[in-house]
Order: C-alpha cells, then structure tokens, then sequence
C-alpha cells in the first residue's frame, strides 16, 4: 500500500485519475488539492465518486504532499515544474500528466509553451512515461513524464514500422482526431455544446504543442531525424482520439500483420485487431487500451495505421496508474481491469 497525493484534482484528467485510484487495491489516497475549491467535498464536485472517496479538496500543503510515496499532478503545464524540487528532496516520486518534463531540450519547451522551464536540470533525469518503450527506464524513475494523448495514439501505431525502419522517416503524416474533453474543463465557447456539435473542424495546423513531443519519441526509435505532419481535429464526441496514419514503405513485401502482433503481443494495453480491421473509438471508452489495425491500400506502398484509445484514459490517467504501477512494482494492470462501455 502506498500513500498517494494528487495535485489539481478539478478537472477532467483529475476526476479520471481519482476514479481509477479510488478502486486501485494498493492506494491510499491522503490528498486531493484544488487553491480554488479547498473545503469542498470531492464527491459533491463528482457525484460517481460517492461512497468511493470520502476526502475534501485542500490547498496544496508541502507537509502532507511530502509525506507521500508519490505525487500525481493533474495541473495545468507550469505547474509541477516548480514544485517538483521540493517533493523530491523529500524522497516523493512524481507523476506529471501535464507537459512539464515531456520535452529534453529546455530552449525547444520555451518556444511551445511560452514560458522558461523551472527546473531544466530535472529534463535530463525525467522518463517518458510510455511504458511500451520505457517500461524499465519507469520503474526506477523519480520522475515520469506521463505521455500527451495525441503523443500515445501517434507513436504507438507508428513504432513498429519506425523501430524497423520500414517507411521512410522524412515523410511521415498523422491526422488525428479527439473528443472534446481534450480542450479540459475549463469554459471556453469553442468547447460549448452549441459551438461543437454538429460540426467538424481541423486547428492548430501550423503547429500543435504535441509535434515536438511525438518527433523526439519518433525519432528516438528511429535513430534519425524525422518529418512529421500532425493535423488534429476536434470531433463532436465527449472522450476518444482516432489517429490515422500513413507512411510510404520501403519494401511492400513485408508482412505488417505479423510485424505489429509481435511488436505487442506481450503489452497487456495494445490490441492489435485481426488483419482488415476498424478500431472504433467507443471501444475503448473508460479502458486503458489502444487497438490498432495496420492496411496496405491496393496492395500499395502506402501503409495505413488506424489507432484508438480514450484521451482521458490511455492518453492520460490510466497512463499515469499504469506507470505507478511499474514504478511501484505492482502488477501492471492493477486498477485497470475494467472494460470498455457500451454503448
């Protein structure tokens, strides 16, 4: 049993990881923090939580936070960078969902989210937290870096043809789609009901914050430099991301179905689907999963990688519960046994 804090506990991400830590058998969970509703009941805030979480929002109080095993922290990026020092000084181990120790190079995160990094010499330490890549790198880390949403779903199709250097690196495209809780919790009218349903919409196309963070990982299975082309679209959907992805091969002989049921046949969260596939986004909502299929158009040079998970789950708090789990030495699907809802 470990002790367990999370800072930032309001909004989408944050109800999702305190859904999943509630029920995890080896959690205690000692604080919920929130400046803006301290005193406030956690279950009041999120009515499924009643009869599974009996704590009150807090202001962040270094004492308690220092007196857990670990620390998520569901805030907003800028936020565990300044605090995260301190916790580890305390011997605390760190779980940031936000963007704060995603990127390696402190000058390439100033430039994406405007603001200079608090702690760079921390950029070095800090795991990527994408367990089918870094799995052991996880399990000895102070702090991880828990992956994008985005970021999960791109590099996860694209890893098995980019570890083997099947498709050519320069010339790699994403077009990707996500649910509306992507935009968070907070009012904005680009995420009102009237403004997002019934319609479909690209943005951000001359540059997404998570383009550096899927090239680094790209790249870093690649070996080599990598060009990406990473369209998002929001979609009239509460939760779910679908990345379609394409890639021209460098020899249309291979066998991709076997290529991608080796690659993940031990990963207890990848489902690749029989040859001739759609992954569907409600087939993973509320589970930790990410189902692919992988097509050869006509038998072609292109290759097709059709991707799916939940945005709040694999693309963010079942992430994060899959890495303390590895961090901690747990079994790996501890708290992540549940299926996906459907309809």
């Amino acid at each position: 049993m470990i002790k367990v804090g999370v800072v930032g506990g309001t909004g989408y991400t944050g109800v999702e990881l305190l859904r999943l830590l509630a029920g995890h058998p080896q959690v205690e969970l000692r604080a919920v923090t929130s400046r803006g509703e301290a005193g406030t009941p956690v279950a009041e805030m999120f009515p499924n939580l009643r009869g599974h979480l009996d704590l009150a929002f807090t202001a962040p109080d270094p004492a308690t936070l220092g007196d857990c095993d670990l620390v998520f922290f569901a805030t907003p990026n800028g936020i565990a960078m300044e605090m995260t020092p301190a916790l580890l000084a305390d011997g605390v181990r760190v779980i940031d969902l936000a963007a704060d120790f995603r990127l390696r190079d402190p000058a390439v995160w100033e430039q994406w989210y405007g603001m200079p990094h608090a702690c760079p010499e921390l950029l070095e330490e800090a795991v990527y937290g994408l367990p089918e890549v870094n799995r052991a790198a996880v399990s000895e880390a102070r702090v991880v870096a828990n992956p994008g949403c985005y970021p999960t779903a791109v590099q996860l199709g694209f890893l098995p043809l980019v570890e083997q250097g099947l498709i050519a690196p320069e010339s790699l495209i994403a077009d990707a789609k996500s649910g509306v809780s992507g935009a968070g919790r907070k009012a904005s009218v680009g995420s009102l009901l009237c403004e997002a349903s019934e319609s479909f919409k690209a943005y951000a196309v001359p540059g997404h914050r998570h383009l550096p963070e899927i090239r680094q990982g790209l790249e870093r299975a690649a070996g080599r430099s990598v060009g990406l082309t990473f369209v998002p679209h929001l979609t009239p959907m509460i939760r779910g991301i679908h990345a379609t992805l394409y890639g021209r091969l460098r020899d249309p002989g291979v066998d991709l179905q076997s290529l991608f049921e080796a690659r993940y046949v031990a990963e207890p969260f990848v489902d690749v689907l029989p040859a001739g596939g759609h992954p569907e986004t409600r087939s993973v909502k509320g589970a930790n999963h990410c189902r692919m299929a992988v097509h050869r158009p006509q038998g072609g040079d292109t290759v097709v990688v059709l991707a799916v998970i939940d945005n709040l789950v694999k693309g963010a708090a079942g992430q994060a519960v899959q890495n303390m789990n590895i961090m901690f030495g747990f079994p790996e699907t501890a708290g992540l046994e549940g299926i996906a809802l459907l309809p």
